[in-house]
């Protein structure tokens, strides 16, 4: 009558499942990677050591042998050294084995009686009592410890005693010493706090209480003991583990996603055989791969082109950073290892850091084995441009593009939803935003000026002075739609101190960007860090009528046999009125269409304007020193956020040609959106923007002067050259009061 909850029976106890691994689906129900537990690989009986079911039995039930699954002797004198203070387990390796296998404490096992303190621990203990007891009469001993070794966890994502001899002493199970035994099994009472990759003095600890315990029941002698605990722990980590999961960016973003979900309705993502169906579009994820890789490598080239011969890692000033290497070698992990082991002995770390070594590394042309020492890796791998490229649809909410970086491999830190970085110039749209909603139209007009904004910052009196990119002020009126598309600092700047500061941040906020952010003067030129995911759900807020989205990277989940568990549904706020959305996508096409604008490197992909009709408007963005590169497009249907830059933010690229947003993050976006456009099985096609979705009381026809001079490119204003020449192209609105 589900009082007690599950338990298992016979049947179950003569055909145990392990786990069962769940699978993650594209929208379009390809296989895009497996969450399992499985690099457990099972090992018979006759392959175990003695030496490790010797600690076993010797450490955790020193009647195994003699009790049928239930020691009650041993759980009495467990009882009584409680009561002292001597807190001990009591469990069996059978009882152990019981809880391994099926779960019985977990919450969809539990029954009506969890509700009920104290007795629901009864219950628990007696549900395992009778499990061991139908373990030990359906299996022979050997049978228990072989199932035993094949189950249980030792730390680091390994199962089973194969996976762990192999991760920590690349050995098979037959083939540890006595102290290595007692290492593994010391862990069992607690893998973290006794895990000798992290805690090397309280495994050791741990290992000799094991030994102690092997002496005293005579399963080694007293010279093997004395031998063995004075060994150092003799880690040998060089295993190469087998990869088969599907390890992406997309299977880290899914499993974060899911995280609440899973821990709220007690599912575990590597045991409980889920099928997960996404949101991604396996077409446009892969034209999307297609795209950074062959743009990245590229920007690669360009980026090694220009610090051939010379170090990148820079300051303010353009001056080499001359201990950099030295602080990114103390950053590591092993380098607190080196200090305690050689004294500080700085000669000797550098020897270590500068000893060569066979590695393989990532290349632009594949991975390739290579000979370097541990600061040839660091300058390597520091030279290296990264990206984070998210697309999302805002009329479901469905993300279709999720590329955290160029290599999950090698660069595990995701550069969508973890890395967050100065927005530059893709933040002035809130900027505009914000007077827009206010009162203001497109069409209004503000003059090209030095600006001087006096402000309070931690209880001290500012002034800000922004500069344009080029450092020259044209002292020309232009409109806001005008300034936005050309990407105009000092109007900006009035903007935001018009309106204020702190209502810029409230409308960022309002729009779907999460990270704190500073209010002061500069915020509107992108002076915080915020993530891709951030900035693509706000922008998504203008294409979605003015409702702000949470993104849906899941849809469904359902069990093994496909029935259903879980839905998820889109949830949309609205934040802005559907008139100011409107206005804001009619701004974000003035970086096609307005003199100057920063996204007119777009018209060199003759794929996008194939059509006469199609409509694309963006925001470009670079920060200071041209550290980030960003490009935030929109199209009628979608919203696609790029960043680019190298990790460390010393490293950057030296001029506006080749390190601004329009030169390294767009180039991707165009590329990505011609291989959409190309594929008429994508499902998304040309287009103008969308109609007003209500009347617009506001003018906003208002027709840019064309200028004479002319520059080789229109870029965005943190680093750009005076007025662009090109044309824009006839307005296709009707009149503005749509």
């Amino acid at each position: 009558m589900g009082v007690f909850g599950y338990s298992p029976d016979y049947k179950d106890i003569k055909n145990p499942t392990m786990s069962v691994s769940s699978e993650v689906y594209t929208a379009d129900g390809k296989l895009l990677a497996k969450f399992y537990k499985e690099n457990r690989s099972p090992i018979e009986y006759k392959n175990l050591s003695p030496y490790l079911i010797n600690a076993l039995i010797a450490t955790e039930d020193v009647r195994f042998y003699k009790h049928n699954g239930v020691d009650y002797y041993g759980f009495l004198s467990g009882l009584i050294s409680t009561a002292k203070g001597d807190r001990r387990g009591a469990s069996t390796i059978t009882q152990q084995l019981a809880k391994n296998l099926f779960n019985t404490r977990k919450r969809k096992s539990q029954g009506f009686i969890r509700h009920i303190p104290v007795i629901r621990t009864i219950v628990y203990k007696f549900k395992e009592w009778l499990t061991a007891f139908k373990i030990e009469h359906v299996y022979s001993k050997q049978q228990i410890l072989t199932l035993y070794f094949n189950t249980v966890p030792f730390g680091n994502n390994s199962f089973g005693i194969k996976t762990a001899t192999l991760k920590y002493f690349n050995k098979t199970p037959d083939n540890v010493t006595p102290a290595e035994a007692a290492t593994l099994i010391g862990m069992l009472k607690a893998t973290s706090t006794y895990n000798p990759i992290r805690n090397p003095a309280k495994s050791i600890e741990r290992r000799n209480t094991v030994l102690s315990q092997m002496e005293k029941y005579g399963y080694i002698k007293k010279p093997v003991y004395d031998t063995s605990v004075t060994k150092p722990i003799g880690l040998n980590l060089s295993h190469v583990e087998e990869e088969g999961q599907g390890d992406s960016y997309l299977r880290a973003a899914v499993e974060k996603w899911l995280d609440k979900w899973l821990k709220a309705n007690d599912y575990d993502l590597y045991e409980d055989g889920l099928k997960i169906y996404t949101t991604i579009d396996s077409k446009l994820q892969q034209y999307a791969e297609e795209a950074v890789a062959e743009k990245m490598k590229m920007l690669q080239k360009r980026f090694n082109n220009i610090w051939r011969g010379k170090n990148p890692w820079r300051d303010s000033k353009g001056n080499e950073i001359v201990d950099f290497l030295l602080k990114a070698e103390q950053r590591l992990p092993i380098y607190k290892l080196l200090v305690k082991k050689y004294n500080g002995d700085t000669t000797q770390i550098n020897k270590y850091f500068e000893a060569p070594k066979r590695m393989k590394v990532f290349t632009w042309n594949g991975e390739q084995d290579t000979t370097f020492s541990s600061v040839d890796s660091i300058k390597y791998y520091t030279k290296l441009l990264n990206t984070g490229m998210m697309t999302i649809e805002p009329s479901t909410g469905y993300i279709k593009v999720w590329v955290g970086g160029i290599d999950n491999k090698y660069f595990k830190y995701d550069h969508v939803n973890q890395a967050k970085r100065q927005a530059g110039s893709t933040f002035k749209p809130f900027a505009y935003l914000t007077a827009i909603d206010q009162g203001h139209s497109p069409c209004d007009k503000f003059t090209d000026k030095p600006v001087s904004i006096p402000y309070t910052e931690d209880g001290k009196q500012e002034v800000w002075e922004p500069k344009n990119a080029d450092f020259n002020f044209s002292y020309r009126e232009m409109s806001l739609r005008w300034a936005m598309g050309k990407s105009v600092n000092s109007i900006t700047a009035q903007i935001t101190q018009e309106v204020g500061w702190d209502k810029v941040v409230e409308y960022a906020h309002k729009c779907g960007i999460e990270s704190p952010l500073k209010a002061v003067p500069s915020v509107s030129l992108g002076s915080n860090d915020v993530s891709v995911y951030e900035m693509v759900r706000a922008y998504s807020t203008f294409l979605n009528k003015g409702e702000k989205i949470d993104p849906l990277l899941v849809t469904r989940v359902t069990d093994h046999n496909n029935n259903l568990i879980t839905e998820f549904k889109l949830k949309s706020t609205r934040v802005i009125s559907e008139e100011t959305a409107w206005l804001m996508l009619y701004m974000f096409r003035g970086g096609m269409e307005e003199p100057g604008g920063t996204s007119q490197a777009l018209w060199e992909y003759p794929i996008l304007w194939k059509k006469n009709s199609n409509q694309i408007g963006g925001k470009t963005g670079t920060s200071s020193d041209y550290v980030d590169g960003w490009y935030m497009g929109i199209t009628k249907d979608l919203i696609t956020g790029i960043w680019v830059g190298a990790d460390d933010r010393s490293v950057h690229f030296n001029s506006s040609e080749s390190g601004e947003g329009s030169h390294t993050a767009l180039p991707i976006f165009g590329s990505f959106m011609e291989k959409v456009y190309s594929d008429p099985k994508s499902g998304y096609t040309y287009g103008p923007f969308p109609k007003p979705w209500s009347k617009i009381t506001k003018p906003y026809m208002c027709e840019s002067p064309r200028i004479s001079r002319d520059t080789s490119s229109a870029t965005d204003s943190l680093s750009a050259p005076a007025d662009s020449g090109i044309v824009a192209p006839p307005d296709t609105s009707t009149n503005n009061n749509q």
